[in-house]
């Protein structure tokens, strides 16, 4: 968990889900799904392989139309928007995907200033000033600006990703697995770059990730997707100690016990 949690009360629910249902077929993914986000905190949402992680935020950011059920933003459901009204919601948020998602044919600063010429309506000389303002932000040097997505090393295109994702000031960031195949020092960095964003530009971040070490250093609560259902939603601490058995593996086996000393570790060293 991270020390500084500013995120707002209860009842200060940016997101809201109810009752979601997601159906593939004969599969059910999602059955009778509640889960809130609330303003300023950075939630992490786990769970085994095929309890839906993707799905959920897919569904959250308007990728994917669920079986049924109700998702509200900002007190909204945007089904019920008319185009324009629906665009201008879909700017308070970012999304970095698990990939990247970058454009291959264009290099940082193009991939960045597009959405800033699309629904910003910049010229491209603006927009690609304020997108080597985005790239600073995400900690990448200003001659990346010029380089193509083939040209950086895993770690560099989460970062351009993260710009991008956060070209139109977002309130609200969606991480997919943000520190998949990342190194352990760059995936540490990720994650101190997520808080200190959330920190200095009171943004709300909902995070989907299997990394143990990013629950510890990066997020105020934890979602565990488990039986078509959000089982627990709450501070670290209560759900490590939530009796189910895929918790108790997932917190207590070796690795969860080397995220957890490594946390205290650090706690420890920065007192």
């Amino acid at each position: 968990m991270t020390e500084t949690q500013n995120f707002g009360p209860a009842n200060d629910v940016v997101i809201k889900v109810r009752s979601l249902e997601n159906r593939f077929g004969d599969l059910v993914v999602h059955d009778h799904l509640d889960l809130d986000l609330r303003r300023g905190e950075i939630l992490g949402v786990v769970g085994g392989s095929g309890t839906g992680k993707s799905v959920l935020l897919r569904s959250i950011v308007g990728l994917h139309r669920p079986t049924g059920g109700t998702i509200t933003m900002f007190g909204q459901d945007p089904r019920r928007l008319s185009g324009v009204q629906r665009s201008r919601l879909e700017q308070r948020f970012g999304v970095l995907f698990q990939g990247g998602a970058l454009f291959t044919s264009l290099n940082l600063a193009q991939n960045i200033a597009l959405p800033l010429i699309e629904h910003a309506g910049l010229e491209r000389p603006e927009a690609e000033e304020l997108a080597c303002m985005k790239l600073a932000l995400a900690g990448l040097p200003p001659e990346t600006a010029s380089k193509y997505p083939a040209q950086l090393s895993g770690g560099m295109v989460k970062r351009a990703a993260l710009a991008r994702a956060l070209a139109l000031d977002p309130e609200i960031l969606f991480l997919d697995e943000p520190t998949a195949g990342l190194d352990p020092i760059g995936a540490a960095a990720f994650d101190q770059l997520i808080v200190t964003l959330r920190n200095a530009l009171g943004l709300t971040v909902f995070l989907v990730t299997h990394d143990l070490d990013t629950l510890y250093a990066a997020c105020d609560r934890v979602a565990v997707l488990s039986q078509k259902r959000v089982l627990v939603a709450d501070s670290l601490d209560k759900v490590a100690d939530t009796d189910d058995p895929w918790v108790q593996d997932y917190f207590h086996g070796p690795r969860g016990r080397a995220a957890r000393r490594a946390h205290q570790r650090h706690n420890k060293e920065n007192r």
